[in-house]
């Protein structure tokens, strides 16, 4: 017998993809195209979606970095910021932003609220529906989606940037066995 509850996830998740604009996640794959260096960065559940998309990154062949890593370089002008929140207002994603806008950088972000804070710093946004703990007053509206806050963003988060790296995997003529050969192998 299959799992309901988990059909019932993934048809929301299929309901909500459908919101996610084709032309946003190219602009965000044109940023990465033209950037020198990577950034990315994300808190949270959202976090745990952005490092697996700066894996890929590197898999792809990108000079990438996770932010507050210690083995991070410093970002200059001609890199990209690649910033996964929900919200687009948490405090220490929003002080990078800052930051790498000081120093000439591009941003590109994944998040629900464009208008906050870090999409409006951001070169190329990449909207995702949902909601966040900070998006909402006081109790979460349950019609949005049968889990709990955030958890949908999260989700079409990790598929949004698996979207990506197809598509960067078709523009820079890759395949698979070229991001096998960036794999680990140190595991």
């Amino acid at each position: 017998m299959e799992c309901k509850i988990l059909r019932d996830i993934i048809a929301e998740l299929d309901r909500f993809s459908k919101q996610v604009k084709e032309e946003d996640l190219e602009k965000v794959a044109d940023e990465i195209l033209q950037a020198k260096h990577i950034f990315v960065a994300g808190a949270g559940r959202s976090g745990f979606a952005a490092r697996g998309f700066a894996n890929r990154l590197l898999h792809l062949g990108f000079a990438v970095s996770f932010v507050g890593e210690p083995t991070t370089p410093p970002i200059k002008e001609g890199d990209l910021l690649i910033i996964g929140s929900g919200s687009g207002t948490t405090g220490s994603l929003v002080v990078s932003a800052k930051k790498a806008k000081a120093q000439g950088a591009h941003i590109a972000t994944i998040t629900i609220a464009p208008d906050k804070t870090i999409g409006s710093m951001a070169d190329a946004v990449l909207q995702l529906p949902g909601t966040t703990r900070q998006l909402v007053e006081g109790k979460a509206d349950e019609s949005v989606s049968i889990q709990p806050v955030g958890t949908v963003f999260e989700q079409l988060s990790w598929l949004t940037y698996d979207a990506l790296v197809l598509y960067l995997l078709k523009k820079t003529n890759q395949t698979f066995d070229d991001l096998l050969a960036r794999h680990a192998n140190m595991e």
